[in-house]
């Protein structure tokens, strides 16, 4: 983890030199707190919420741009705490792929996952966010406080995908494997369905959906206009025109290397087609089964992460804004791909033990 802060401390610097030469959000989201005195003036959701977190550290402690830069860097850095957290507490086996790469170690290390939480904005918080409630729903009792911070930072900063967190843990616990109490689930339920009837106004909203009369009809109208908008930069795709496998090939996998805008999609082609490689290894006919008998994580885990690629792929249609929206949720694939191959590595290892103990039997008896 000590490596891991140093790495991402360097993907800081990258960011940084790269916003010195390129239009970059960070320096509108260090303006804006200081053209008003009124802190809770930027009370409320999305980009306002960035506002709000960074106007005490600006306005108050009189923060310059680099040091609002690298407060943003440290809570991406702490994001990445929480994963590994979230991964080893789940999952003590270690996995090795692409001839020996420690499986934890390489997806903690993926460039892309670094450069866009490591910088002022919503990247670093909304990771922050979603690591923390990942790491916290096992234990939600000892993990209250971890818990309800971990989801208001997703609900401010991106109330969609808090709808799609709440989807997803109410499903695990619904499906999962465990044998959970009676009184965990129902604060788990009462906690979800009924944080989301309280922000159903404002999550709508977001997609100026709360007076609608026909969600299904409006959300095709918003997502045709949000999709035609993204696609008329220079590194747009007609994503909208796509059938939806292709849509959500695009939004896991691309840019690739015959698409890649500029040399940050080069950079991000090499990791996009390691997602792909291991996206290869649960394409196996027991993965069906797996998923079946899997635990509560596994199964909030994919359900946000097929809900957020769904919902995405209507809205998105440029390769730059992809590459960010993504780096948020693909931890949570491949949490389900680590846990997976874990099972069989487990499987594997019980099965030789049992052969070993029959023999063992054999030989006392001969």
């Amino acid at each position: 983890m000590n490596n891991l802060f140093l790495y991402h401390l360097f993907f800081f610097g990258v960011y940084y030199t790269y916003a010195a030469f390129n239009r970059s959000d960070s320096k509108a989201y260090f303006e804006r707190p200081q053209l008003i005195d009124d802190w809770f003036s930027f009370y409320g959701t999305s980009t306002t919420f960035i506002d709000f977190l960074s106007w005490p550290f600006i306005n108050f402690l009189s923060f310059n741009y680099e040091m609002a830069m690298l407060l943003f860097s440290w809570l991406g850095y702490l994001g990445f705490v929480y994963a590994y957290m979230f991964f080893r507490e789940n999952i003590p086996i270690k996995i090795n792929v692409f001839k020996n790469f420690d499986f934890l170690v390489l997806t903690l290390f993926l460039p892309n996952m670094h450069f866009w939480t490591a910088s002022l904005g919503k990247g670093a918080p909304i990771f922050l966010g979603l690591m923390m409630f990942a790491y916290a729903i096992k234990k939600p009792k000892s993990r209250l406080f971890t818990l309800i911070l971990g989801s208001i930072l997703i609900y401010f900063i991106r109330p969609h995908v808090f709808l799609f967190v709440a989807a997803g843990t109410v499903l695990g616990y619904m499906t999962g494997r465990e044998k959970i109490s009676f009184g965990k689930k129902l604060m788990i339920y009462a906690g979800m369905i009924g944080g989301l009837l309280l922000v159903q106004d404002q999550i709508l909203g977001m997609a100026g959906l709360e007076d609608s009369e026909n969600l299904v009809s409006d959300f095709e109208d918003f997502s045709e206009d949000r999709a035609g908008g993204l696609s008329n930069s220079g590194s747009g795709v007609a994503i909208a025109n796509y059938p939806l496998p292709l849509k959500l090939f695009t939004f896991w996998f691309r840019p690739l290397f015959f698409d890649a805008p500029g040399l940050l999609g080069l950079i991000v082609s090499v990791e996009n087609l390691i997602y792909l490689l291991l996206f290869f290894k649960i394409l196996k006919k027991d993965f069906i089964s797996f998923l079946k008998s899997s635990p509560v994580t596994v199964k909030m885990s994919l359900t946000l992460f097929l809900l957020s690629s769904f919902a995405l792929t209507f809205v998105m249609s440029n390769l730059g804004i992809i590459m960010r929206q993504k780096s948020m949720v693909m931890y949570f694939l491949f949490f389900v791909i680590y846990y997976y191959l874990a099972q069989k590595k487990y499987d594997k290892i019980v099965k030789i033990k049992r052969l070993r103990m029959k023999r063992n039997r054999e030989l006392v008896i001969e």
